[in-house]
């Protein structure tokens, strides 16, 4: 059983990172490259060649992630390198494929939002999975590794600036400058906004006064713990417990019709918790 659900995580996690590959890969061919769009990273650099030297994305993009796996390898260790190697070759392979596509619109700005919101996405799909698409998110990590408090999405936007100041200085179009900083800020909100998304859960509060038998077939039914704690109604004055119990939010469903299965009666409070650490929680960062 145990070894079922191994293989269906790791399963899991390598979709997300492939899924997330595809996603950041549509964006930079169809979306940034064709309108000369940097915003930063691989991706940027690879579209500076591209206008310039008629390099092909691809090709720039394996070039650059070799070299910045050299480092990952020494500072992040195997098992990241292992999961970048992946997102990396993948994403040389779908920018390329992706790249034989028409542009999906010429108005820049709409390929600044849209781009952006797929970028960021698929960024963050392989960052939670701890791996990585190559370029600066290696870069990021490496930042975030002595400093592990600080979001992936501002280190992200940091790095990349410096990219797009380079792309003002070989376009020499503010225009384009500014749209490349339009669709950072909108990458990294999205990426941030999909990590403090998955790391939001949710604490049960269940006043009733089957507690024990609640929680027995919680604890043997699910993965979550049961704290009991005795209360006492204020009204009636009357003995009862609150059980209290850490959830995702899939889990609800399931977690209140078996309560009220058991008993009718229970009063359940539902609260937002933005970080649970611990007992089968995990922290994405």
């Amino acid at each position: 059983m145990r070894q079922r659900e191994n293989m269906k995580s790791t399963l899991q996690k390598y979709v997300t990172i492939v899924f997330g590959v595809v996603l950041v890969a549509f964006a930079i061919s169809v979306f940034y490259t064709p309108n000369k769009i940097v915003s930063g990273g691989v991706s940027g650099v690879s579209t500076i060649f591209y206008h310039m030297l008629g390099v092909q994305p691809g090709l720039s993009f394996a070039v650059i992630n070799i070299l910045l796996l050299a480092l990952a390898w020494k500072f992040l260790g195997f098992v990241f390198v292992k999961d970048t190697i992946l997102g990396a070759a993948l994403l040389s392979l779908f920018v390329q494929l992706f790249s034989y596509l028409p542009p999906l619109t010429t108005d820049v700005f709409l390929a600044s939002i849209f781009g952006a919101v797929f970028y960021g996405a698929g960024v963050g799909l392989a960052l939670i999975e701890g791996a990585s698409t190559g370029g600066t998110d290696i870069l990021s990590r490496l930042v975030q590794k002595a400093f592990p408090h600080v979001k992936i999405g501002s280190i992200l936007m940091l790095v990349d600036a410096l990219v797009i100041l380079l792309s003002l200085i070989v376009f020499k179009t503010i225009n384009l400058a500014l749209y490349g900083i339009l669709a950072l800020f909108v990458a990294s909100f999205s990426i941030n906004l999909l990590i403090s998304k998955l790391n939001v859960s949710k604490l049960a509060f269940v006043v009733t006064d089957k507690g024990e038998e609640i929680s027995k077939f919680l604890v043997s039914h699910s993965p979550r713990g049961v704290t009991i704690i005795e209360s006492v109604g204020a009204y009636t004055m009357e003995k009862n417990e609150v059980l209290l119990c850490a959830l995702k939010e899939n889990e609800l469903p399931r977690f209140q019709e078996e309560i009220l299965r058991i008993d009718g009666k229970a009063f359940i409070i539902y609260s937002e918790s933005t970080t649970i650490v611990g007992n089968g929680f995990r922290v994405f960062k």
